[in-house]
């Protein structure tokens, strides 16, 4: 744009292309093979921003400057498509915290990014300086899949299934009282009442936790005279599928991490810990005509947990974590090191690894 503030004329812009391409005196050197990059993704990209010659910049005196301008324009617009987080911290955005991660739709292939220097989460950033900072609230950050006819079910009724093995999350992992230690009444009635291996599991689990018998393998519970959680949000990273099972029945699963933060209930303690807890639960939704069971609820087929600073060896039916004291007076356990956020190896494979080796160490926290 000229001194007056009107545009520069297409012969004028391309007399200053020719210029700057013979290397006349005076003329900007080429853009980056990066830029040239940016500006070929800016004209591919449909709905795409106003092209930096459209950007209407303060009045510059000297034409330089203003291409100068142009370019770093350009550039920025790439930084906030390939990494919207830094650009909101610019900004002064995303409260000290980088944009959230879309939903998991499959596997990833390794941990996410350890941070250099470790913050240590508070009252009011409780998920400071963990992955989960960057993760959904609730079942925001559990993945959905499409519905389609699968089985003996339609594409309307695999979303209804969908949907409701959705709700057995947020009754079993997230519900306020759930997590205060109350029994898990709305996750329970979704569960096929005529599955008797599973109902006398659910009856000695709450009655008297074991090892064998232990609620935490499905639910999230802890004791509020001893902590509570901080704020009312829980972060969640995972996904739900699904398959055509045994005679027909559409068999869902989930694998998700949960991440709670909590302090202790007595007195004004200020001290932040996180329980995390990855758990995974099979479930089959049947088919009436073939299999015993109640509509609208499921059939389990396996659930198993694995939770870093929940209590090891404690099975009381809470999760019951340490803090800084606690910590120091027990130590480390004597099982391998584990990254609780490390979602790249599958249960089984996390399972395995653990096997008998007694209480493993965190990575993190």
């Amino acid at each position: 744009m000229g001194e007056d503030g009107a545009s520069i004329p297409d012969e004028e812009w391309e007399r200053f292309l020719r210029d700057a391409e013979a290397g006349a005196q005076g003329a900007p050197e080429e853009p980056s093979a990066r830029a040239r990059m940016v500006a070929r993704r800016l004209r591919e990209e449909p709905g795409r921003p106003e092209g930096w010659r459209t950007h209407q910049p303060a009045r510059r005196r000297r034409g330089k400057g203003w291409y100068a301008v142009g370019l770093l324009v350009a550039v920025g617009l790439l930084v906030v498509a390939l990494d919207p987080g830094r650009a909101v911290g610019w900004f002064g955005g995303g409260g000290g915290e980088s944009a959230p991660l879309a939903a998991e739709s499959q596997r990833p292939d390794q941990p996410p990014a350890t941070e250099a220097a470790a913050r240590l989460p508070t009252l009011e950033q409780p998920f400071r300086g963990s992955p989960a900072a960057r993760w959904g609230d609730g079942t925001a950050g559990i993945g959905l899949p499409a519905a389609r006819a699968t089985g003996w079910m339609s594409e309307e009724q695999v979303a209804q299934a969908l949907d409701r093995t959705r709700d057995f999350l947020a009754a079993s992992s997230l519900d306020p009282g759930v997590l205060r230690g109350e029994r898990p009444r709305k996750a329970i009635a979704l569960i096929n009442p005529h599955q008797q291996d599973v109902q006398d599991y659910l009856a000695t689990a709450f009655r008297a936790p074991s090892r064998e018998n232990d609620p935490r393998l499905l639910f999230s519970r802890f004791e509020k005279s001893k902590v509570r959680l901080v704020g009312n949000v829980v972060k969640t990273r995972g996904r739900i599928t699904y398959r055509e099972g045994k005679r027909g029945a559409v068999e869902v699963t989930t694998d998700v991490t949960y991440v709670y933060p909590v302090v202790r209930a007595a007195g004004k303690s200020d001290e932040v810990a996180r329980t995390i807890a990855r758990r995974e639960v099979v479930m089959s939704w049947d088919d009436p005509a073939k299999v015993v069971i109640e509509p609208g609820t499921f059939s389990l087929v396996s659930y198993k947990v694995d939770t870093t600073n929940g209590g090891c060896d404690a099975f009381t039916g809470y999760f019951t974590p340490e803090f800084n004291a606690e910590r120091a007076a027990t130590g480390s356990g004597d099982g391998p090191e584990v990254d609780p956020y490390d979602r790249s190896k599958s249960m089984d494979s996390r399972m395995r690894e653990a096997g008998e080796a007694g209480c493993g160490t965190a990575t993190r926290s």
